[in-house]
């Protein structure tokens, strides 16, 4: 049994935090890779969970715990999927810490659902608020007392004073919370850009791509460590009412018929942890293929490529001209390839940015261009138009996309995804369908779509078998 944990019949009462802000850009991320970091250093178990669709916050909580992020989104997956994924994770942890996305009630809707507030009531979890206290005092209090009355059944348990001037400024703002709010200050963090992580598009840059990212962590856990509470922090924890099951069976994988390959890399960095944890269950070997240094692809019976930021590594991506042509033949071949976002764009003919142009694996007839701005950002949601080996016509599915690119195909390409939400390619449709490749802006999620790897490793087997009888 976990440190600390009650027994209660198998089913333990699970220490758990919410870190939530009223706005984006407040600090959240670096509180949490602090708190991850610095509750792991005094020997907990520590799981990471990020709610929404993200892979670059995650990656640094899941380095800051050495414990497997997971996303909790009740837009791409079910409630009950969402508590059954949060209990899952959690045998064997001490401590769960899931941080929000931008402000606290910020939703989809007028009715909040799919909030963080929404999120942390349905796991039955207390909200710690990291506010950002720049040029504010006294007003710090009728903030915080505004949030915990706009949904009052959201658990407001605490805060954390970020961005704080010095200890007169500190001060003032403790006494406001305390003495107005009637909940713990349990951080105090001042002002410091040294605490700050490098900034891209929307948010911080994923951590496979700083290569002195554990330095980072350790910078940022020193900083934390004499500014935040922790045993209050552990005292709201323990105010939790979610369960956690240690005797939750994990669903027994099948004995791996496949093998596909993922590119993962510092290029390909986005994938969630459930997708390739499905792949495996349905049947799968993983084999992990690097983008800018293999120059063949392996023994595979399919491939997976991810998102990313390729814009970065054109140079290096066209360099590379042996694995792309390896992809380009395999693929003629009859290689079952799923890409998503910069997988998609990888597999185009070229990537063009600022005033250059890069080949690419040119297995899909179509440019793509670099802008300044997103082009598609946000929740997304198709209706599958064509049927084809990966999804049925008529199938509803839901996804999420964040692309700076657009493309431009050739005519006769054909696609799967009718949009009904985002951008997708041009705002109609979505999902090129070409040979046994699969390729998207839109990214799915497992646990939302569970017939996804299912589809993917049934192709790599039927193929596999069609490619070794040719062989023969």
């Amino acid at each position: 049994m976990s440190k600390g944990a009650a027994d209660t019949g198998g089913n333990r009462q699970l220490s758990a935090v919410v870190i939530a802000a009223p706005q984006g850009r407040s600090g959240k991320t670096t509180v949490s890779i602090g708190l991850c970091s610095a509750l792991s250093r005094r020997g907990l178990e520590v799981q990471p969970f990020k709610k929404g669709p993200d892979y670059i916050d995650p990656s640094w909580l899941a380095a800051a715990t050495g414990r497997s992020w997971r996303s909790l989104d009740t837009y791409l997956m079910s409630e009950d999927a969402v508590l059954a994924s949060f209990r899952q994770a959690c045998q064997g942890a001490d401590f769960a810490l899931v941080e929000g996305a931008m402000g606290l009630y910020d939703a989809l809707d007028a009715e909040g659902e799919g909030s963080t507030a929404h999120l942390a009531r349905l796991l039955r979890v207390p909200v710690i608020l990291v506010v950002n206290t720049a040029r504010m005092t006294r007003s710090v209090a009728a903030l915080v007392s505004g949030y915990q009355h706009f949904e009052a059944e959201t658990s407001i348990a605490g805060v954390i004073l970020n961005s704080v001037s010095g200890s007169r400024h500190e001060s003032k703002l403790r006494a406001a919370v305390e003495r107005h709010c009637g909940i713990p200050v349990v951080g105090s963090v001042p002002r410091n850009r040294s605490l700050s992580i490098t900034q891209r598009h929307l948010g911080i840059v994923p951590q496979a791509e700083v290569r002195e990212s554990a330095s980072v962590i350790d910078r940022i856990s020193s900083a934390l460590e004499g500014c935040l509470d922790l045993d209050g922090i552990l005292a709201i924890a323990r105010r939790a009412t979610a369960s956690c099951g240690d005797n939750i069976e994990t669903p027994a994988a099948e004995a791996p018929g496949v093998r596909i390959g993922v590119m993962s890399d510092r290029v390909f960095t986005f994938y969630y942890p459930e997708n390739l944890e499905a792949l495996v269950r349905a049947g799968a070997e993983l084999v992990f293929v690097d983008s800018l240094h293999d120059q063949c692809l392996p023994d595979i019976d399919g491939l997976f490529v991810g998102g990313g930021f390729p814009e970065l590594f054109l140079e290096e991506l066209e360099a590379n001209a042996d694995l792309r042509h390896d992809i380009a033949r395999s693929i003629e071949g009859g290689l079952p390839v799923y890409a998503e976002c910069a997988g998609l764009m990888y597999l185009c003919s070229r990537i063009r940015w600022q005033g250059r142009q890069h080949e690419m694996v040119g297995a899909i007839p179509a440019e793509v261009e670099m802008c300044d701005r997103p082009q598609g950002h946000g929740y997304v949601a198709v209706e599958v138009i064509c049927d084809s080996p990966w999804f049925p016509a008529g199938l509803s599915l839901r996804g999420h996309e964040f692309h700076h690119s657009r493309m431009t195909p050739s005519t006769g390409l054909t696609y799967a995804y009718g949009m009904r939400r985002g951008r997708g390619i041009d705002g109609k449709v979505d999902g090129i369908v070409h040979k046994n490749v699969f390729a998207a802006y839109t990214h799915l999620h497992a646990l939302g779509t569970p017939q996804w790897a299912e589809a993917f490793v049934s192709l790599a087997k039927r193929e596999r078998g069609c490619l070794r009888r040719l062989a023969n």
